[in-house]
């Protein structure tokens, strides 16, 4: 994949920036759309601290509708191969690829899925480039007793980190220039 550099990013109209920006945030571009206005910003880095500023700008319900357009972790999606090819690549990359899994991990996790959801009226969202099955079983388990809050506030830090990887995928900041 070719990596874009930040002076090229900055030069991008809105709608150019959300065709290749608006996959960071899961079925979410108005992220990218209504952070485009504070462009030229002078690095990656800078980047994604702009596109997380939107994302805590908005209102609660906005950001409820970010954390549901999540898929379930080994979910029917996954298991159809319909997710979007950035969450194919990053649950295939934690180990949670249909290939790598066996009937009982797929049931565990179903009923995971529908515990989290039950409770918190999402879906669990986490980082899967910073984890694997083992880890993530076990962040259902310590995560199901945080109250509704707190786990809307760990979602949203969870998507940060996503966005984070997803925007190394693409973007990365201009080269030094020597001055020799």
């Amino acid at each position: 994949m070719t990596k874009h550099i930040m002076s090229a990013i900055n030069v991008l109209t809105d709608d150019e920036a959300v065709e290749l920006l608006g996959g960071l945030f899961e079925h979410s571009p108005w992220i990218v759309r209504e952070t485009w206005p504070r462009t030229p910003i002078a690095s990656f880095e800078a980047l994604h601290a702009a596109l997380c500023e939107t994302l805590r700008a908005a209102t609660v319900d906005r950001q409820l509708a970010l954390i549901a357009a999540h898929p379930d972790l080994v979910g029917r999606a996954a298991m159809a191969g319909t997710l979007t090819r950035e969450s194919t690549g990053e649950q295939r990359a934690a180990g949670l690829g249909p290939d790598d899994l066996m009937v009982d991990d797929v049931e565990l996790f179903t009923r995971h899925n529908a515990a989290y959801q039950a409770r918190f009226g999402f879906p669990f969202v986490t980082c899967a480039r910073e984890n694997r099955k083992a880890s993530i079983l076990a962040g259902f388990e310590r995560r199901l007793g945080n109250d509704a809050e707190t786990e809307r506030k760990t979602a949203l830090a969870e998507i940060e980190r996503i966005a984070w990887y997803r925007l190394t995928d693409l973007v990365e900041n201009d080269p030094e220039i020597d001055g020799d």
